[in-house]
């Protein structure tokens, strides 16, 4: 199949990446025969007798189809919470109910987990609402723990993974575009064997390992020490990442 991609953002992952790593995935998926339309939005499908014969974008270009996939996102439904008259974060912000460390909504006797919890990270100094399964898997034995009223702070390191063609990535911490200043890189990243480290004024704040493996527990272990490691030994494969803990 041709596929085109129709892209709000400059690069794909960009919101999660920024623009020097999302570019890295335009490259991959370009050899791969993609086409990609970015900075536009798609505005209406164009059809005739029930078939899809093209989608339009807002900056006017009409692109041919037969098939069209909507891969839009997710918005976290909190109507209930509404109406419980809880806490609620703008969606200019990335929506969801506010809960503190351990879970707890502005309500002490309710509490919210997984995708729709926006949770005070006591540890990024900063509020997260994840979107992944491992966080869903996670926060709701949290919640029920502080339910029984046990010292709770959740804190785990966000995660996620994925796989593109012959490209595995896994991905730790929290840098989106404007968080952080530096980005370090070990490996080579013309073969896509390589880790990726975001940096905010020295310190660590992400790391993401492309088909480099058994890499993830050092890396979230300097994320949570709040580690400054020198760059030019992030930099270097022959520098063992748990000897940067240090």
């Amino acid at each position: 199949a041709e596929v085109t991609v129709v892209e709000s953002e400059p690069t794909p992952l960009h919101t999660v990446l920024g623009p020097e790593l999302g570019a890295l995935f335009t490259d991959l998926h370009r050899e791969h025969g993609v086409r990609f339309h970015f900075g536009s939005r798609l505005t209406e499908i164009v059809g005739q007798d029930g078939l899809v014969l093209a989608v339009r974008t807002d900056d006017g270009e009409e692109h041919p189809a037969h098939d069209v996939l909507a891969a839009i996102g997710a918005a976290p439904r909190t109507s209930l919470a509404e109406a419980a008259g809880l806490t609620l974060i703008d969606p200019a912000y990335g929506g969801g109910i506010a809960v503190d460390a351990a879970l707890r909504t502005s309500d002490p006797d309710i509490f919210a987990a997984g995708d729709v919890a926006a949770a005070e990270h006591p540890l990024l100094d900063s509020r997260l609402r994840v979107e992944h399964w491992a966080n869903a898997l996670n926060s709701g034995p949290a919640a029920a723990r502080a339910m029984l009223g046990q010292e709770v702070s959740y804190d785990r390191v966000p995660y996620f993974f994925s796989d593109q063609y012959d490209v595995g990535l896994e991905y730790s911490g929290y840098a989106p575009p404007g968080s952080y200043d530096q980005v370090v890189c070990r490996g080579d990243v013309s073969k896509r064997e390589f880790i990726a480290f975001w940096l905010k004024e020295g310190r660590l704040l992400a790391g993401m390992n492309v088909n480099v493996w058994d890499v993830t527990d050092p890396i979230q272990q300097l994320i949570r020490a709040g580690a400054r490691p020198d760059p030019e030994a992030l930099a270097d494969p022959g520098v063992p990442l748990a000897s940067l803990l240090a």
